[in-house]
């Protein structure tokens, strides 16, 4: 099911007003690719650039021209790991977190 335009506008609007909720689309689009769940996760991102620094001071800041982050963040997107880790990386600093990654052991029937 395709997301509404009006449902996109209001998850920006709470971005940009909502530093917990900015943290948390953060945080959920890497916890999404890190459970496989890749195209999520790009959505996600993507959700949260939008609403955040935007895919042209991406682009200057991360040194990717921002068509190229638009296509990698897209549905059809396939980033380089290079890349994708240069962009987290960035939006980690630019947001003041760093999220990191523990493991656990899956619970077996």
């Amino acid at each position: 099911m395709a997301l509404t335009r009006e449902f996109k506008e209001t998850i920006q609007a709470r971005a940009r007003r909502d530093s917990a909720f900015r943290r948390a689309l953060l945080r959920e689009g890497i916890e999404c690719m890190l459970e496989g769940d890749v195209e999520t996760g790009k959505a996600v991102l993507r959700d949260f650039i939008n609403a955040t620094v935007g895919f042209e001071q991406l682009g200057l800041k991360t040194r990717i021209p921002p068509k190229s982050l638009i296509r990698m963040f897209g549905p059809r997107g396939n980033p380089q790991a290079k890349n994708l880790f240069d962009v987290v990386a960035w939006l980690q600093k630019e947001e003041g977190v760093r999220l990191s990654v523990e493991t656990s052991r899956r619970r077996t029937r």
